[in-house]
Order: structure tokens, then C-alpha cells, then sequence
């Protein structure tokens, strides 16, 4: 019935879809009329725009006649003419929403569109992708639109400067990662002039590879972190106090890996840390003691859940993590948050500096900034509750421009991984016989590697991308008509490389192993990609007969590869038809061949990998293998299945094929997914909440930088503090007697520096507690004043400002930390019948009360004590930076994503020509060049360069 409904009126999206027809029809109209314009008068149309908005006119007012110019320009410039679905994936950006738009139908050109339109409002526009290549790579091709238009652009690439990325984000638009304007943001936030900060706002920005950014990247926070101040003492006096417990002082869990202190543990540990002086309260569980609880269970952890030789070992003075997968040493890997220090102190091993968190943000949060946020991505829908829920944005699906012709067959279910892999060879030596490429889908690094070793032993070779010949063999192959029996693995660590290796996996014959998420953003086309093929064999021909001879070459066996590949096909076999003995057969067609190796447990990255083939209206073909020893299949229910499977008598090497298999697979699917939108909204709760505390300092922080003198703010702290030191020593109310005036004349010198007769004062006849306040306050401004005369209103200003603002700074990061260790161990307030969520916001506010208290305090006794050596120059920065290391982990590999950077920014971009290899003479620093901070260090020393001689 529902079926029938939708069929007659559509569904809620169609309509949608539907009512952008009208103004497409108007972009339309306009086209004969711009394309009789001359290129000046075409760019003259952006001040046009300018002109209209600042008499008052709104972006939607001139949105037709901006998409019109936008398509002129493009066909101009590109020589690509915008299709009228790509005008409703514009529209649909335009209005803050997400276009699913896919494969192959053109997002990178969908985002001129918006793009141009939100420039002209002057604010700024962000494009966000997934990769430095993407970003460098979608601003110079679109950018010939806007410079056409212009508009001026910037990209922002890891590796420049503060002032090549203030003038980036000065441009009209700006490319750029999302990790660089996470990081960008946060650096800014710890900057101490206005003028050093280098983002501009967050009016506008676009999402390229939306689900990738803001749903799989968002499980992990970006982290800028610097070094610790050495704890290794407190480390070591932990560690003597565990193996004083006895077995009943804790209880582990081995199958969790948890452990954790018993009541009568608890009492012991505190106990002996009050008798030893490492509480700063009597209770081991009271707020202020939260760091010490945080150790106290990594050193824990260290010693009942973690044994040598079998997660770690020890070697050269050093702890060495033991993968637990592979049963490899990771030298340079360590444990986070303490727990590498606490084995090192377990092992009485020399203990390594500690990072410490200086700012962090979640993409959630991040993104949550800006006043109208897009998107764009072939797959969204599966995940259009959490981008309505987190983000507040609609997901549109737009249609194709030319009907999706793909053929998706149902899985074929093994009983073993190892059944299943042949199967798969099997299925790429067929495929391979006849040429038509292969893309295989592995769902991570590791398998990857275990289906190139059996390619390998299979005959195979893999194609070292390191210079032309590996490619040269795969194309004289495919010009002979025959396999070449080689094939190539995603490196997904340099982006340009992967780029490459995508573009030429619709060679025939090409055989492409990647992880389902590696090379997104680069189409694959059927035959070769001839920009890739361009920029590799016809750059550097000057004469420009032999370069349009070689564009002519290219292009034409270009044509001939795209002919082979779409004959490519074979007949497949299905089950016998109803009622017949006799096998039915099907034309399986040519196109790209997509292989899956097993289920991921999302939908939408499955839907990602079928995406690669079937591009604007090609033939395509995807087929996904499954054995019942893969993690999706092993967690729901693969016992009963297997039993069924020995019942019905299947045999070595034959699979279970049929619809319902796949629909059990995607309803196993959805449970996941909304396991792992749970877990992530549950996690952004506790973030929102270090989110407004971090929006209040950072606001203040501008606040300050923007205030010429914060004479009075100083001034008002310093009151505030001594009306708290009094009223904590004078009660109100209290008599004379009962005034702790010792203590009070004590914590005034102390605080204050000030030696005042308030003991003498007491013992005048009447005096009050507020005539008290008033002599101390009228002393502590007399003593200020004294330092201004000396040396100068100017002066001071500078120094009030400098003491605020590096106290602040400091006393943040400690809150920080304060408050990672707080969620750590909130979670044991669920044990008392106590919401954890409701007991870290009622924590961390008390956190966060304390900390501006102690800013105050801070700031007052460094103003009363500080003495001035020399007056700073004109034009001098304020202060500098402390070290800083930026850190992104893979929520896959774990791996930290700005090493990769740094790497590969070290080495210079990998490309298929090879990488260039840096002359560096070990005992020559002058020859080594830039150096990435996790590389090994030039000297030789083995240590990484961060360690070595880039120590700071």
C-alpha cells in the first residue's frame, strides 16, 4: 500500500527535488543572454551582485542570475557545462542542507555554485575536504572559475606558515582540510594579539565527503598537546603503593580488560597517600584528588593487566608496545594518558616526558560553529538521523544525470574466511582473463595485505608505483589485449600517490586492492584517466606540435582501453527457473568490477565502495564475498548459521547465495549503526559540556586581546580577592574575638606581598570588618599605582594583559587535564544509583568555579610581586607559543594522521615519478633541509627527530 502511495505521489524527497525545477527553468532562460557576453562583462556581473547586496537585496534575490554566471564561467574556463541536477545539488548546499549526489556526478563542480554565491557577501567561504591533494587540487582546478569571476582563493595545506595561512583565509574562498581548520582555530585560540590569529570567522562552509568529516572522522577529537612538566616522582611513588594490595583490594575483569580498586582498597590507597601527604583533602575521592584517582588506576592497569613480554617488553632502557594482532614490536608507539609512564615505573625504567592536552575539539563542535553549514557525499541517507540530530542538517538525495546501470548482485556466504578467499581469486582470475578491471574492497590496512600475499602465491605481482614501469607493463598489456598479472595496494598515507593509483584502476586488466575508504574523491573512468595520464607523459614537451601529437595519442588509446573494458563483461549463472532443471542465465556487463571482501558494519561504506563503478550511466558490476569467520558475521549469529549450513549439506568451496541473506546482513547492519550513533552522541554530551566552558574562556580570551588595558578587570579581580581572603578569616557577623586576624595578615603577605599592621588594626576600639577590606584594598591599589608611576601607564598595560593571558592559558590546560581524568573515572558513580552524565556537569562546573578563582589569585599575586627588568620593544610579540604537536588519531588504525603529514611533508609529495631523495649528511645539519617531527632523525641517532635534534 505504502509502496503504491509513494509510486503515485513520490516520495517527501522527490517533492523536495521538485520544487527546484522552477528556477532551474529560470537559470535556463538566462543562458542564450550570458553566452552573448563578452568575458569582461561577464566578470563585470560580480560587482553587480556586490552592488545589489549592499542596496539590500539578499543572496536568495540573486541566486538564478548567480548560478547562470557561475554555469557561463564554468563552460568558459572548464569547458564543462553544469547539468540541471547539479543546479539542484547547488540550491540544496546553498540552503545549509546535504546533497547526496553519486559518484561521478560532479560535486567538486556542484560546489562553484553556493560557493560563488556566499562569497559575494564578503564573509568568507570554507570548502572542506578529506586530503591536502583534494584541497590543492579542487582550488587550482575550480579556482580558474573564480579568478575568471574575480573572486581571489586560498588553500590551506599543512606545512605553511601563520601569514600564508592569514592571507589563505583572507581570500573570498578557501580550500582547505578539515584537520588544518580544526587545528587552525584552536592555534588561534592560544594566540596573544588579535592581529596574530589568522581565521577570520565561520559564516559559510561546505563538507566535501560530509559522512566521512562529520560522522567517521568525528570519533576522535583533534588534540594539540605539549610537554609536561616531569612527574616522573610522582609516577614512581604510586607505583611503590600497588604491590602492597592484596587480592581483595581489587577486582579485574580480564575479559573487559578492566580493573579496579575494591572499598577496602580504597581505603588502604588513601590511607597511605594522606600518612605520605599526596592528598590535597582528606579524601581520596574528593574533586581536588581526581589526578591522583587517575593514576593511582593507570598504575594499576600497569601492573595487573598488562604483562611483559606479552603486551610489552623492555629493551634498551625502553618499554616497547607488543601489537596485539601481529605479535610485532612498535617502537616510537606509546600508551596515552599515563599509562606508558605507569609501565615505565612498574619496570624501573628511565620515565619518558608526558604530553599534555593544551586545547582539543571534537568536528561535532567544530562544525557546530559555523552560522550556515553544507554538505556533499554519495551516501548519506543511512545516516540522515545523526546529521539531522548532531548538525541540524537535511539530507536531499539528487537524482543522476543518467540512469545508474550497475549491476548489484546478491552475496555469496562461505563457511570460512579461507573458502572465501579463494573464491575471490578465483572471481579476479576470471575477471582479470578478460580484462575487465578490478577494484577489491578490504575493510582494513591488514587485510589488504593478507589478500596481496595471496595474489602473490598466486602469481601475481604488485606494482611499485615508485617510478613508470610498473604502469608502462599494465598498459603494453592492455594494448596486446592480454593480463597483465600484476596489481596494485592503496598507500593510503600519501594522498597524491592514492589519487593516482585510483585514476588508473579503469585500465584494463587493472586489479586495485584498497581499504573501502581509500581514494575517495577521485573518479575512476573506465579506459584511464586522461588528466592523470597528461600530467604524467605529456608535461615537460615544449614543442607544442609533439605535445598535441601525445594529447591525440593519449586520447585516442584512451578510447580504445574504454572500448575493451565496456566489452569486458561475461554470462553469469543464477539458479534454475521455476519448474525447470535447466540453469538461467544473465549478461553480466562489462564496466568496472567491484569485489568486496566482507561487510563493513555500516551500510553506507559498503554503498561507497558499489559506488565506484557505474559512473554517469556506465555499466558497472559489484559482488560481495562473506565468510561466517568475519567480524559482522561472527557477532550476529554465525553459530546458527553454520549449523544450518552442515544441515543442508553444503560442501567445501560452495556458498549460500539469496536476497534474504542480504536483508538479514543490512537489518545486522542498522543495529550496529545505531550502537555506534549511541556511543557517539553519549560522548559529544560530555564534550558539549567542556565545549561551553571552552567557548566562555576562548570568548574571553578575544575579549581581553580586544580590550586596549585591563586595568580594570585587574582591578576588580584583585578586589574580589581580598573581599574572599577576609570574609574567609573574618566571618560576618562574627565577634571580634572570633576573627582569625594571625591568619589573615598571613595570606595577605602571601598573596598580596604586603606587610600590613592588621593585627594592630584589630585591636582598634569599633573597627569593622568592611573598614578592614577597605585598608587592605586601599593598600593593595597604592602599591599598584606605586608601579605604575614607576614605570609607566604603558608599560603596565602591557604587563597586566601578558600575566591575564598566560594565566589563563596555564590554568585551562590544567582544567583540561582535570577534566579528562574526571571522565575517566565518572563512570563509578553509576555503581551509587548516580547519572555519570549529571555527576560530571555538577564535577566539572565546581572544576571550572575553582579555576577562574585561582585565575584570579594568580593574576593578583604575580601583579603585586612583579618587578619589570627592561621595557619591551616597539613591535615586540607578546609572548611566544609554548612547543606545540598536533595530533589526529584514525579512529581505524589509531594512528595519529598529522605524523602521515609531516611525513610526507618532509619527504616532499609521492608521486608515481618517485620521491625525492633528500642528500642529507649526518653530521651536517645544514644539509638535511626540513625535516618531519616524526621522522628519524638525520644524525643517526635512531631517536625521531622531535627527540633528537628538533628537540625544543
Amino acid at each position: 500500500m505504502i509502496a503504491a502511495l509513494r509510486r503515485l505521489f513520490g516520495t517527501s524527497n522527490d517533492r523536495q527535488v521538485k520544487a527546484y525545477h522552477s528556477r532551474v527553468a529560470a537559470i535556463n532562460a538566462l543562458e542564450k543572454e550570458l553566452e552573448a557576453l563578452s568575458d569582461a562583462d561577464l566578470r563585470a556581473r560580480t560587482q553587480m551582485f556586490r552592488d545589489q547586496l549592499a542596496a539590500g537585496k539578499t543572496l536568495n534575490d540573486i541566486l538564478v542570475p548567480a548560478f547562470a554566471t557561475v554555469r557561463e564561467a564554468a563552460k568558459r574556463t572548464l569547458k564543462q557545462r553544469h547539468f540541471d541536477v547539479q543546479m539542484i545539488g547547488g540550491m540544496v548546499l546553498h540552503e545549509g542542507r546535504i546533497s547526496e549526489m553519486k559518484t561521478g556526478e560532479g560535486k567538486t563542480l556542484v560546489a562553484t555554485l553556493p560557493v560563488y554565491l556566499n562569497a559575494l557577501a564578503g564573509k568568507g567561504v570554507h570548502v572542506v575536504t578529506v586530503n591536502d591533494y583534494l584541497a590543492k587540487r579542487d582550488a587550482e582546478w575550480m579556482g580558474q572559475i573564480y579568478n575568471f569571476l574575480g573572486l581571489s582563493f586560498g588553500i590551506i595545506v599543512h606545512g605553511l606558515d601563520d601569514e600564508e595561512r592569514k592571507a589563505a583565509y583572507a581570500a573570498d574562498i578557501t580550500y582547505g582540510t578539515n584537520n588544518e581548520y580544526g587545528f587552525d582555530y584552536l592555534r588561534d585560540n592560544m594566540k596573544y594579539r588579535l592581529e596574530d590569529m589568522v581565521q577570520r570567522g565561520h559564516a559559510f562552509g561546505i563538507v566535501d565527503e560530509v559522512d566521512s568529516i562529520l560522522i567517521d572522522e568525528a570519533r576522535t577529537p583533534l588534540i594539540i598537546s605539549g610537554p609536561l612538566d616531569d612527574r616522573s616522582e610522582f609516577y614512581n611513588i604510586i607505583d611503590a603503593y600497588i604491590p602492597r594490595l592484596d587480592k581483595g583490594d581489587y577486582e579485574v575483569d580480564e575479559k573487559q580488560r578492566t580493573v579496579a580498586l575494591t572499598e577496602a582498597g580504597m581505603e588502604k590507597m588513601e590511607v597511605s597517600l594522606r600518612d605520605a601527604k599526596q592528598l590535597k583533602t582528606e579524601s581520596l575521592y574528593d574533586i581536588e584528588n581526581v589526578t591522583v584517582v587517575h593514576h593511582i588506576n593507570q598504575a594499576l592497569r600497569a601492573h595487573k593487566l598488562f604483562q611483559r613480554d606479552k603486551d610489552y617488553i623492555v629493551r634498551n632502557d625502553e618499554v616497547v608496545i607488543i601489537d596485539e594482532f601481529t605479535g610485532r614490536m612498535m617502537p616510537g608507539r606509546r600508551f596515552s594518558e599515563g599509562l606508558h609512564q605507569a609501565l615505565e615505573a612498574k619496570e624501573h625504567q628511565p620515565i619518558q616526558p608526558e604530553n599534555q592536552t593544551l586545547a582539543s575539539i571534537t568536528f561535532q563542535n567544530y562544525f557546530r560553529m559555523y552560522k550556515k553549514l553544507a554538505g556533499m557525499t554519495g551516501t548519506a541517507m543511512t545516516e540522515a538521523d545523526e546529521f539531522i540530530d548532531i548538525y541540524k542538517l537535511e539530507v536531499i538525495e539528487i537524482p543522476t544525470n543518467v540512469q545508474v546501470s550497475r549491476l548489484d548482485q546478491d552475496d555469496e556466504v562461505y563457511r570460512t574466511a579461507r573458502e572465501k578467499y579463494k573464491a575471490v581469486i578465483d572471481e579476479i582470475d576470471r575477471a582479470h582473463a578478460r580484462l575487465q578491471p578490478v577494484l577489491v574492497g578490504t575493510a582494513s590496512i591488514e587485510k589488504s595485505e593478507l589478500l596481496a600475499e595471496l595474489l602473490k602465491e598466486h602469481g601475481y605481482k604488485m606494482i611499485d608505483f615508485s617510478d613508470a614501469s610498473g604502469l608502462d607493463k599494465l598498459y603494453t598489456a592492455a594494448r596486446a589485449g592480454k593480463p597483465s598479472k600484476q596489481f596494485a595496494v592503496l598507500n593510503a598515507r600519501f594522498h597524491e600517490q592514492e589519487a593516482y593509483i585510483v585514476a588508473e584502476a579503469g585500465v584494463p586488466g587493472a586489479i586495485t586492492i584498497a581499504t573501502n575508504m581509500a581514494g575517495r574523491g577521485t573518479d575512476i573512468k573506465l579506459g584511464g584517466n586522461l588528466d592523470m595520464r597528461l600530467a604524467a607523459e605529456a608535461t615537460g614537451i615544449e614543442d607544442e606540435g609533439k605535445r598535441a601529437a601525445k594529447v591525440a595519442e593519449i586520447t585516442e588509446e584512451i578510447g580504445r582501453f574504454r572500448d575493451v573494458v565496456l566489452k569486458a563483461g561475461e554470462e553469469i549463472i543464477l539458479e534454475p527457473a521455476k519448474g525447470s532443471r535447466a540453469a538461467k542465465t544473465q549478461a553480466a556487463p562489462g564496466g568496472l568490477y567491484i569485489i568486496g571482501t566482507e561487510r563493513h558494519e555500516s551500510r553506507r561504506i559498503d554503498n561507497q565502495l558499489r559506488g565506484r563503478s557505474g559512473r554517469q550511466g556506465d555499466p558497472g558490476r559489484s559482488k560481495f564475498y562473506l565468510s561466517l569467520e568475519d567480524d559482522l558475521m561472527r557477532i550476529f549469529g554465525s553459530d546458527r548459521l553454520d549449523g544450518m549450513m552442515q544441515k543442508l549439506g553444503l560442501k567445501e568451496g560452495e556458498a549460500i547465495v539469496h536476497r534474504w541473506i542480504n536483508a538479514s546482513i543490512a537489518k545486522a547492519q542498522q543495529k550496529v549503526e545505531a550502537r555506534n550513533f549511541d556511543i557517539r552522541k553519549n560522548i559529544l554530551k560530555y564534550d558539549d559540556v567542556m565545549n561551553d566552558q571552552r567557548r566562555v574562556v576562548f570568548d574571553q580570551r578575544i575579549d581581553l586581546m580586544n580590550d586596549e588595558a585591563v586595568t580594570e578587570t585587574v582591578s576588580d579581580m584583585r578586589h574580589n580577592v581580598i573581599d574572599e581572603i577576609v570574609t574567609r578569616h573574618v566571618p560576618e557577623n562574627a565577634y571580634p574575638e572570633q576573627w582569625d586576624v594571625e591568619g589573615l595578615k598571613a595570606e595577605v603577605d602571601k598573596v598580596l606581598g604586603l606587610d600590613l599592621p592588621i593585627v594592630d588594626w584589630a585591636k582598634e576600639e569599633g573597627i569593622a570588618d568592611e573598614e578592614l577590606r577597605t585598608r587592605i584594598e586601599r593598600a593593595a591599589d597604592e602599591h599598584m599605582a606605586a608601579k605604575v608611576a614607576q614605570w609607566g601607564p604603558e608599560v603596565i598595560r602591557y604587563v597586566e594583559k601578558s600575566i591575564l593571558l598566560q594565566t589563563l592559558d596555564q590554568l585551562w590546560r590544567e582544567h583540561l587535564v582535570m577534566l579528562e581524568h574526571l571522565r575517566q573515572v565518572i563512570g563509578l558513580r553509576g555503581y551509587g544509583q548516580r547519572d555519570p552524565l549529571n555527576e560530571y556537569k555538577s564535577e566539572s562546573f565546581h572544576l571550572f568555579e575553582t579555576m577562574i578563582q585561582r585565575m584570579r589569585e594568580g593574576v593578583t599575586a604575580q601583579l603585586m610581586r612583579v618587578e619589570i627588568m627592561q621595557q619591551p620593544e616597539e613591535g615586540q610579540e607578546s609572548q611566544e607559543l609554548p612547543y606545540m604537536e598536533a595530533q589526529k588519531l584514525d579512529p581505524v588504525t589509531g594512528e595519529n594522521e598529522m605524523a602521515f603529514a609531516s611525513a610526507a611533508l618532509a619527504t616532499g609529495p609521492a608521486s608515481w615519478e618517485g620521491p625525492a631523495a633528500a642528500d642529507r649528511n649526518p653530521n651536517d645539519p645544514t644539509s638535511w633541509g626540513k625535516v618531519g617531527r616524526n621522522e628519524l632523525c638525520p644524525c643517526g641517532s635512531g631517536k625521531k627527530f622531535k627527540h633528537c635534534h628538533g628537540q625544543y
